[in-house]
């Protein structure tokens, strides 16, 4: 299985008042590990989106192991779980050096631009393919 790194720097908006990284930051920081897998598969979300392909998400968790400050750097890590003909659900761990602080998932849709179910173009299917476990 192929996995994507995208490498962030936790910026003092993201944190609360005693600097913690926020919970909500984590889907955040989720959806730039996604754009980037699909920017190595060769597919940004503004080319999906121009041909009619939308990912929605439909579903999301995560979980908390340590806590982040601010100014950590982080590797968020992200491979697909599995495709189906209308949905992927995406994987991701949060790594601070080799310890991993947070791991969490993404489940969507594909749909069109009226917003309705549709089946993924083979293409990407194709490509986010070496990303499958």
């Amino acid at each position: 299985m192929r996995t994507h790194t995208e490498v962030i720097a936790i910026r003092y908006a993201e944190t609360d008042r005693m600097g913690i990284a926020h919970h909500s930051s984590y889907l955040l920081w989720f959806e730039i590990g996604r754009t980037g897998l699909l920017r190595a598969a060769g597919h940004t979300y503004r080319d999906l989106e121009s041909r009619g392909v939308l990912l929605p998400v439909v579903e999301y968790g995560a979980r908390f192991l340590r806590s982040a400050d601010y100014d950590d750097r982080l590797d968020i890590v992200t491979s697909v779980r599995e495709v189906k003909s209308r949905s992927v659900t995406f994987d991701y761990r949060v790594q601070r050096g080799k310890e991993t602080i947070a791991e969490g998932f993404t489940r969507h849709v594909c749909a069109d631009a009226n917003q309705r179910a549709r089946r993924f173009p083979e293409e990407l299917v194709a490509a986010i393919a070496p990303f499958l476990p």
